[in-house]
């Protein structure tokens, strides 16, 4: 363990390197006692800011910046938050490293996923995996969404609702024509535009 001190309006005392010093020692029981710590620790008005950075060769750098009314408590902040950052990261590598050996994907298909290729002998057969899907497709509810931009409201000509349908950027348009009978536009997936007759 290395530790470099800079103080900024600040003068390093032996306590505050013995309160730093005992804060990383309780990083070495996760990450080993090969790591550097950067500490800065700077005054400014009534503001009292600690900086710690932590790196070792097998983890990215971690960092707790904490300002406090007093030094003490920033360096115990920059340091409860160096050691949630480690507690996370080893805590995601140990998910992963404890996965079931089973369920772990070792590249090659099991043995109950196996058959033997059509036509071919059994000395020259090739594997194949076999996936098993859903005996049922599965439904989803429809999400109905009540709306009255696909409705015109006055009677307009074919062509009009054309026009008012792209320039709503409607697929489906409502409206009534000259006489009263009500008519769909619908926008196919091609692009063109049918027109539906309702009885």
């Amino acid at each position: 363990m290395n530790v470099e001190y800079t103080g900024r309006q600040l003068e390093i005392t032996p306590a505050i390197r013995k309160q730093v010093e005992l804060g990383l020692k309780k990083f070495t029981k996760i990450i080993g006692d090969n790591f550097e710590a950067k500490v800065m620790l700077s005054v400014e008005k009534h503001r009292n800011v600690a900086d710690i950075s932590v790196t070792s060769p097998s983890r990215k750098p971690l960092v707790g910046l904490v300002e406090a009314k007093d030094m003490s408590s920033a360096i115990d902040g920059a340091l409860e938050r160096i050691e949630r950052q480690l507690l996370k990261s080893k805590g995601r590598t140990r998910n992963l490293k404890r996965q079931p050996k089973d369920k772990a994907f070792t590249g090659e298909p099991k043995p109950e996923e196996l058959q033997l290729a059509v036509g071919v002998s059994a000395t020259a057969a090739i594997p194949v995996a076999v996936h098993s899907f859903p005996a049922r497709a599965r439904t989803h509810e429809a999400h109905i969404v009540k709306t009255t931009e696909a409705v015109a409201v006055r009677p307009m000509t074919v062509e009009e609702a054309v026009k008012e349908a792209e320039f709503r950027d409607q697929h489906v348009f409502v409206f009534r024509d000259k006489a009263g009978n009500i008519k769909v536009l619908h926008r196919r997936k091609d692009g063109k535009i049918e027109l539906i007759d309702v009885p």
